[in-house]
């Protein structure tokens, strides 16, 4: 296969950048050469926002209801590519079709949400606050917004954001992850047969450099970024020092506590799941079982059995469950963790390293692995994996468990199983993770509702999806109105 040359989307038309730095998008499966991208240059990225800008009043002006409308013609493109997208991106990530298509889902939630704007734009008046005088507030975008986004979700990810920017009036820029850039060039295309006017939203490829220029230019007035929590702190700190808005949803290190009352027969799918798919390779997947007391026997057993079960393949082919990790690199450092997981005393159940596919012996695979009788001071029970790496915590309390999690620097997501209510609500009450499951394993916030994340997992005020979304887009412009 002769690899794709990745291109820019600018003003309205597609143009390779002149960057010098070339960086090979492998298949993860394969180690096949798929795709080349280079990287954006300061000067291509001041085009783009210059044409971002260039657009933005005309398209602020653009009544709401009529920009909804582009949305939802983009809603209908995407719905017929479904298929197509999903392909591309397993191409280059690696996750199986089924959670490809998922992930394309979960976007076109996003578009149908924010075409809403019309209503969640809604402002709010008083009558006569002073005899003849009203005060109202009106929500009003700000100009030209850009993404900074990772590799798990190449399709799913930009559309926490860019619908939102979009039907507020604003412009954007969006800058893919270099390691899965193919996605979002189907996906721009789609956005181009939509017919939005020329400038309001564009491409960027590129690394960091790229996503520093998009930054520090005086005509990016916020920042929205997915990764881990180191780079998302830098991302945070250099936008807050120049002055922009940021949203920085960043790293995490997911718990489920397992109470000795649970339903394990439907609670131990429920957190493989949450645990293998993606490979382990998203911000929500469960990295730490705790049980409480009893429990711990048969929750290990059922994980054990259940996990030993995954088909690891070619996320391209029939029954493959999980897929490859996104790079050799990652596949290096998460072998690594398990090493160290094994020297700190962890007792390993199911070993991933050294995983086989018939047919595909260059791919980049590490299998489900299952650590026993972790303490939470363990770096393999503390630290983000990001990978298929699941560690059971035993404690003899409830109120331990809790401890744990609590004690751990991370807030993204928790859960608990249970069918206690009692127990269920000081969970709900009490935790501090931004994103809470009861019963469920994987706390994915649907795009009506913003996702959320505390502590070392998220940085700034307002969080991706949802009137949060809304709210990050806008400012709320109060006028305070007499006449004589």
């Amino acid at each position: 296969m002769k690899p794709d040359q990745i291109r820019n989307y600018t003003g309205g038309a597609w143009g390779e950048s002149a960057g010098t730095e070339i960086l090979d998008v492998p298949n993860p499966a394969t180690d096949e050469v798929i795709a080349r991208v280079r990287m954006t240059t300061a000067e291509e990225v001041d085009a783009a926002v210059r044409a971002a800008n260039a657009a933005f009043q005309e398209w602020r002006d653009t009544p709401p209801v009529r920009r909804a409308q582009f949305l939802l013609k983009l809603r209908e493109i995407m719905l017929a590519r479904r298929e197509d997208i999903a392909r591309t991106l397993t191409t280059e990530h690696g996750k199986t079709l089924t959670e490809a298509g998922l992930e394309v889902d979960r976007a076109i939630d996003n578009i149908e949400v924010a075409a809403g704007a019309p209503s969640l734009m809604m402002g709010r008046l008083l009558e006569d606050v002073s005899k003849g005088i009203d005060e109202y507030c009106v929500r009003q975008p700000l100009g030209t917004f850009a993404v900074l986004c990772p590799f798990n979700f190449p399709a799913m990810i930009p559309f926490w954001f860019m619908p939102y920017a979009l039907a507020t009036g604003n412009t954007y820029v969006v800058k893919p992850s270099p390691r899965v850039p193919m996605t979002m060039q189907v996906i721009f295309d789609c956005l181009e047969k939509a017919g939005f006017p020329p400038g309001v939203v564009n491409c960027v490829n590129g690394g960091g450099d790229t996503a520093n220029a998009l930054i520090d230019h005086p005509g990016i007035v916020g920042v929205s970024f997915v990764g881990s929590t180191p780079v998302g702190r830098q991302v945070y700190a250099r936008a807050a020092s120049r002055g922009k808005r940021a949203q920085v949803q960043a790293g995490a290190k997911n718990f489920a506590i397992v109470m000795p009352d649970a339903d394990m027969a439907k609670s131990a799918p429920n957190m493989i799941a949450s645990a293998f798919d993606c490979s382990g390779q998203r911000c929500l997947a469960l990295s730490c079982v705790i049980t409480v007391g009893r429990a711990h026997d048969e929750v290990r057993d059922r994980l054990l059995q259940a996990a030993k079960a995954i088909r690891v393949g070619n996320g391209l082919e029939p029954g493959a469950a999980m897929g490859p990790v996104i790079s050799r690199d990652a596949q290096k450092r998460i072998e690594g963790c398990i090493a160290k997981g094994e020297a700190e005393g962890a007792k390993l159940l199911l070993d991933g390293r050294g995983c086989k596919v018939a047919g595909y012996p260059n791919g980049y695979w590490v299998g489900p692995t299952i650590f026993d009788e972790c303490r939470a001071e363990m770096s393999v029970a503390r630290e983000e994996i990001f990978g298929p790496v699941l560690c059971v915590i035993p404690v003899d309390t409830y109120e331990e468990a809790k401890a744990v999690i609590a004690g751990n620097p991370y807030g993204n997501a928790a859960s608990i199983f249970t069918r206690n209510g009692g127990i269920a609500r000081d969970f709900r009450h009490t935790v501090r993770c931004g994103n809470l499951g009861i019963n469920i394993g994987v706390a994915a916030p649907i795009a009506m509702f913003h996702f959320s994340g505390m502590k070392d997992s998220f940085f700034g005020d307002l969080h991706a999806q949802g009137r949060d979304a809304i709210q990050f887009f806008t400012e709320g412009v109060v006028v305070v109105e007499r006449w004589f």
